[in-house]
């Protein structure tokens, strides 16, 4: 099994809202993509929370039964529908993926 954590750091304003704003949208559009692709498991969308000290504001922590179901989810056009949004908003970005 395959586990895919992808963190975000927002940018303070873009496409006409505030960080919090755009928090907010992200989850939501993320939380589209859940049970997407056959082989796709656990999917969890995580917000920092306020008085703790984070230094990204959205993580996607998802789980994968193989390399093939995680590419079906890189390519769904669900996921693929995000990207334009995401690439807007986001100041940074990391990724990880690994076995469990």
């Amino acid at each position: 099994m395959l586990r895919h954590i992808v963190m975000w750091k927002l940018k303070e304003s873009a496409e006409g809202a505030t960080r919090a704003e755009n928090i907010v949208k992200l989850k939501a559009k993320l939380e589209t993509c859940r049970s997407i692709v056959s082989g796709q498991g656990h999917f969890e969308v995580g917000v920092a929370q306020p008085g703790y000290e984070a230094t990204y504001d959205v993580v996607l922590v998802s789980d994968f039964d193989n390399p093939q179901a995680l590419q079906a989810y890189q390519i769904h056009p669900k996921h693929l529908a995000i990207k334009d949004f995401v690439a807007a908003v986001r100041e940074s970005r990391q990724c990880i993926d690994y076995e469990v």
